[in-house]
């Protein structure tokens, strides 16, 4: 748009010293319907002489106006624009806006809806006490984790955010999306009596039974091999699963080693239906003759929906 204005004005000004012998180029009319179009010009109206400057005068005054200064706006309104920000964007704001790109009240929201769940939040907090600093140590820890679990929970504990026991740790790690899943699964299996206590915090009411073993597996992630924590973590689930539904187990039949036996039944189901390199795939009757012949209580009905579930959503530990 620059070089199109810099045209206009520049063939103006030579039309001017050398009257109508000077020749424009078919460039020009092009030009200056671009610059019309966006300043609100019907595309169809001739625009030439006076109308150019009238154009021009009404850009700057656009430009001028700029963005508009969140400082004038009342405090609330300028926490509330602020408040959508990440935490990098935020920083750049503080550039322009030092007193609201500082707000606790800001980086308290960017701590807790990043990590949900600290001890430190449930303790007084001390004159001084900076979110925004909080969030660096939360962000730097989060990455020490990442590269090594043991390093990153000794650097959360040593900085008075968490306290080690399994409860909080547990939830901190619940309410947490930046650890890399590897690493926690690592330290999960390390660590089981905070995998009992993860296990806990996952409510399964009401939830088809595929469905729920996805919501799991989401927050705490299958081994890649069958082995001994994959038969730990779905021992954990079925008795969960068990507790969370009562109704169920009364009605259907369900037991924690029926559970168990649907979950395997459930994986192996995944892998046969979504892996290319498995040509024959497993019908539903075969299916349903596999389950039932493994967990003989378990209705021909119900089998039959958990086969139709995988085929329609998907794997249960993707």
């Amino acid at each position: 748009m620059g070089q199109g204005l810099w045209r206009v004005a520049r063939n103006q000004q030579l039309q001017q010293e050398y009257g109508e012998h000077w020749d424009a180029g078919p460039g020009l009319d092009g030009d200056l319907q671009d610059l019309g179009m966006e300043m609100g010009v019907n595309p169809g109206q001739h625009c030439q002489g006076a109308d150019i400057y009238q154009l021009l005068r009404a850009r700057r005054g656009k430009e001028q106006q700029g963005f508009i200064d969140l400082e004038m706006l009342p405090p609330e309104l300028s926490i509330t624009i602020l408040s959508y920000l990440n935490a990098t964007d935020l920083c750049l704001a503080s550039c322009v806006w030092q007193d609201l790109g500082h707000d606790e009240y800001l980086w308290q929201g960017l701590c807790k809806s990043t990590w949900g769940h600290c001890s430190i939040y449930n303790r007084r907090l001390p004159y001084g006490f900076s979110y925004r600093r909080l969030y660096m140590m939360l962000d730097e820890g989060s990455l020490t984790f990442n590269a090594n679990h043991q390093e990153g929970i000794s650097y959360f504990m040593s900085k008075g955010i968490l306290v080690d026991h399994p409860k909080e740790l547990a939830k901190f790690i619940f309410c947490t999306r930046t650890l890399n899943w590897k690493m926690l699964r690592v330290y999960l299996d390390e660590r089981r009596d905070v995998l009992d206590e993860l296990v806990t915090l996952h409510n399964f009411s009401n939830q088809f039974l595929p469905n729920a073993l996805r919501d799991f597996f989401r927050h705490i992630h299958a081994p890649e091999e069958r082995g001994e924590y994959l038969e730990t973590l779905i021992t954990k689930f079925s008795h969960r699963f068990c507790a969370c539904n009562p109704v169920l187990v009364r009605d259907v039949g369900l037991s924690p080693d029926a559970v168990y036996v649907l979950c395997y039944s459930l994986i192996l189901l995944s892998i046969d239906l979504t892996s290319p390199h498995v040509k024959n795939k497993m019908s539903k009757r075969e299916f349903i003759r596999n389950t039932r012949h493994a967990a003989q209580n378990i209705s021909e009905d119900f089998v039959g929906h958990l086969y139709d579930n995988i085929y329609l959503i998907g794997h249960v530990a993707a």
